[in-house]
């Protein structure tokens, strides 16, 4: 049953993912208007001419790796900032659609805690070499 549980969380997750990045692209979904500070923080992310690019290269990477099971637990720990600056700005900058960034970091919680095996050498305390 964990399997399955697993299993599903991580085409869910990766659906995600791949949908959103593909969006990032292609424009094909609407997006809700913004609170005027999460716009001006989202507008100078757009500015930089580069973050908005590399986000969308990271979630398509993700949902393929994802979707595919190639890659997964590096997939996880790519996405792992992107996760964090899109909480803290929903937390932030726009309460009122906190539910889905909630709902996508436990899947991501949960998605680390069934790959955790594969995490075990990153928390060595005094690596050898």
């Amino acid at each position: 049953m964990k399997a399955k549980a697993t299993i599903a969380a991580r085409i869910i997750f990766g659906l995600i993912f791949l949908i959103f990045g593909l969006n990032g692209l292609f424009h094909f979904m609407p997006t809700p208007p913004p609170t005027p500070e999460a716009g001006a923080f989202l507008g100078a992310l757009f500015k930089s001419g580069y973050i908005f690019p590399i986000v969308t290269a990271v979630k398509i990477f993700v949902g393929v790796a994802l979707l595919s099971n190639v890659l997964v637990p590096f997939a996880l720990v790519v996405l792992t900032p992107i996760m964090v600056v899109i909480n803290l700005h929903h937390v932030f900058l726009d309460p009122a659609t906190l539910a889905m960034p909630i709902v996508l970091a436990a899947i991501q919680a949960y998605l680390v805690y069934a790959y955790r095996a594969h995490y075990k050498q990153l928390f060595t305390i005094k690596a050898e070499l």
